[in-house]
Formats: C-alpha cells, sequence, structure tokens
C-alpha cells in the first residue's frame, strides 16, 4: 500500500444512526506503509471544511491542509507511520454528500440526505480502516471537529484504537458555539437562492455563504491576532464613504475576511456545509454512556494527548481540560497542554513553531 487517493465503495446498506444510505463512498488518502504488524496506522479525521489531502505525496505533489505536520521526518512521521485520512462523510471533497447522486432515484440527494452526525462519520472511517485490513489503530488523530469525530470513534469502536491525539476539540457543544453555528446556517437558508436546498450546482446561494465564513473566520481567530495583524490599516488605494457605496470595504481586515469567504464559497458546497455544521452541534460523548464520564469509562485506548489554544474562544481550553479531567478519572494516561498561541481556533494549522513539538511528542515514544 502507498499514498494514494482512494474510494471506497460500501456495497451494503449504510446503516446511519438517523436513516441509511445505500452504496455510498467513502473517500480517503494514505501516505507510508503499512508494516507487516499492521500496528502502525493512524487514523486522522478531519475539521469541517478540509478534504482527505492532508499532505502532498507523489501521485498529488501539491501541498496538503497539515503539509507542515505529516510527511517524512515530520511529527506524524511517514516513515514510522501509514497515515489514512479520510473525508468526511457528508462533505463536499470526494465522500458521499447532499450533493451526490443517491442510486435509489438517479437524482441528487441534497436535503434527502439523512440527518447527518459525527457517529456516522466515524463510522464511514471505521468501514474504511475494516477494508485496510487494520483491526487496531496506534492513534486517532483529530482537530476541530475532526477532533469530536476521533472521540466518536473511540468511543464507538473501544477495541480499534491504542492512543489518541486530540486537538482544540470538546466532549461535546456548547451553547456559544452553537449559536454562532445556528446562525451561520440562519445566513445560508437565507440567501433566495438557497431555495430550500434544491439550487443549481453552479448557482450556489453566494450571499449567504458569504457571510457565513466571514462570521466563521471571525470565530476561528483571535482579537489580539486581528490587532497584531491588521491594526487599523486601510485598503490601499480605496475610496471610504464613496457614494456609490458609503459602506463598502474600508479596512484591511475587512478585505481579508471577504478574500477567505470567496476562497470558500467558491470550493464548498452549501448544503454539504448546514449538514456537517448541524452534526458538530448534535454530537454529545454523554449519549454513550449517559454522562461524558460513564462514556469515557468505557474507551479503550491507553494513552492520549489533548492539547488546546489560550486565544481559542470556540473551543475554549476547559472544553480540552474536561476531555483530560475526565479521562484521567477513567485511568487513561493524558498528557496534557493548551498553548500560547494567539491565532485562535485555527492555531494547529498556522502556528507550527508550537504545535509541529507538542504534536511530535505524541510519537516520540511509540
Amino acid at each position: 500500500m502507498g499514498d494514494a487517493r482512494r474510494y471506497l465503495t460500501i456495497d451494503d446498506e449504510f446503516q446511519m444512526l438517523h436513516g441509511r444510505l445505500s452504496r455510498p463512498t467513502i473517500a480517503y488518502e494514505t501516505l507510508g506503509k503499512l508494516n507487516h504488524a499492521n500496528d502502525n496506522a493512524i487514523l486522522v479525521l478531519t475539521g469541517l471544511s478540509a478534504s482527505a489531502h492532508v499532505a502532498s505525496s507523489q501521485e498529488d505533489p501539491t501541498a496538503g491542509w497539515w503539509e507542515d505536520v505529516v510527511g517524512p521526518g515530520k511529527p506524524i512521521d511517514t516513515n514510522r507511520f501509514f497515515v489514512i485520512c479520510v473525508c468526511s462523510l457528508g462533505s463536499f471533497f470526494g465522500s458521499t454528500c447532499p450533493a451526490s447522486v443517491n442510486p435509489d432515484t438517479s437524482a441528487p440527494y441534497r436535503l434527502s440526505f439523512p440527518v447527518l452526525t459525527l457517529e456516522d462519520i466515524a463510522h464511514g472511517a471505521k468501514c474504511v480502516i475494516d477494508h485496510l485490513g487494520i483491526e487496531r489503530l496506534h492513534s486517532v488523530v483529530g482537530a476541530s471537529m475532526g477532533g469530536m469525530s476521533a472521540l466518536a470513534f473511540a468511543l464507538m469502536y473501544p477495541d480499534a484504537v491504542y492512543a489518541m491525539l486530540n486537538i482544540s476539540a470538546a466532549a461535546n457543544s456548547q451553547p456559544f458555539s452553537i449559536a454562532l453555528r445556528s446562525l451561520q446556517r440562519e445566513l445560508v437558508c437565507k440567501d433566495p437562492k438557497w431555495k430550500n436546498g434544491d439550487y443549481p450546482f453552479d448557482e450556489q446561494p453566494e450571499e449567504g455563504m458569504r457571510l457565513a465564513r466571514k462570521l466563521g473566520m471571525i470565530s476561528y481567530r483571535s482579537a489580539q491576532e486581528w490587532r497584531d495583524r491588521f491594526g487599523r490599516e486601510r485598503i490601499t488605494g480605496n475610496v471610504p464613504f464613496a457614494h456609490d457605496n458609503p459602506f463598502g470595504l474600508d479596512f484591511e481586515i475587512e478585505a481579508y475576511l471577504t478574500s477567505r469567504a470567496r476562497s470558500f464559497m467558491d470550493a464548498f458546497d452549501a448544503n454539504c456545509y448546514i449538514y456537517l455544521s448541524r452534526a458538530v452541534d448534535l454530537f454529545d460523548a454523554a449519549d454513550h454512556g449517559g454522562s461524558i464520564q460513564m462514556a469515557f469509562n468505557g474507551l479503550g485506548i491507553e494513552r492520549a494527548t489533548i492539547l488546546g489554544v489560550q486565544s481559542d474562544f470556540l473551543f475554549p481550553p476547559e472544553r480540552q481540560l474536561e476531555i483530560k479531567t475526565t479521562m484521567s478519572s477513567s485511568g487513561i494516561d493524558v498528557s496534557f497542554q493548551i498553548l500560547d498561541s494567539i491565532q485562535g481556533h485555527d492555531s494547529f494549522l498556522v502556528d507550527m513553531t508550537r504545535f509541529r513539538p507538542a504534536i511530535a511528542a505524541h510519537f516520540k515514544d511509540s
């Protein structure tokens, strides 16, 4: 097995928590080689807007979304480990999703796609792991939504994971983050072009997606970073309070958010976005035992590394502390660190000075 993009089509009916799919496809990529003992496999589960392309490979030399972390000689060293990154069920980047054609009707699922949960995403990933003949993973790894999906995986398949690396995640979503995502979904659904999910795929509800992504970007970073990075700098050449649009873009921070929102709405499907967003809200580890503590008592992992960021107000440090404390009470050997990054929730993607050593430490003695 080498590094290549692959697609697993599940021949049997795929049972979800709130419905079923016929013959869904799960996209994934692998890097490195599985050893003879089949005990060096690492499963990476992604955030909401990430694909399975976690790092460059011979087949696809373009940089992946975690290029500085995964690869030969990097913190997740593909000279040592066989890395599998799975595209989440429901995502727009290759796995079956609301934009996919339903084989039973020959029409796109759109809103007929069943309610999506992170448990369904974990189930899809387990199908890939089983297909590869891996009985027990060395580690399941995830950040943000991926960290919550990693928890779902470990709770559902306690005998399938030795260790966990969980970054900037939580055991469930709290009212503040639910409120933000609820508003993001409403912005998309209130766009007249959304048409109750029945929009032409080449005519996305761009205004709703643009506003939702701008709100998301504000929540992913920190006020300190905005201040240090942009200050009150004005857009070069822009004339503020122009007669044709007195409230147009004036500050560099506005231009940055607009640019990031545009790139996102050009690359992601609106229905996929709102399905995945809702899945994050629905997840609660307590559903697997009656309480988070009871659920974690059933985990089969022997050790875990839990990382968070001081400036993250979407998934603040107390959420990672809850995971650490509860796992420790369950007898799991837990390493815990809150990093002093200023890039907020997105720090695991950009602050490599702090995150690379912290991630490498999880695998140092493996």
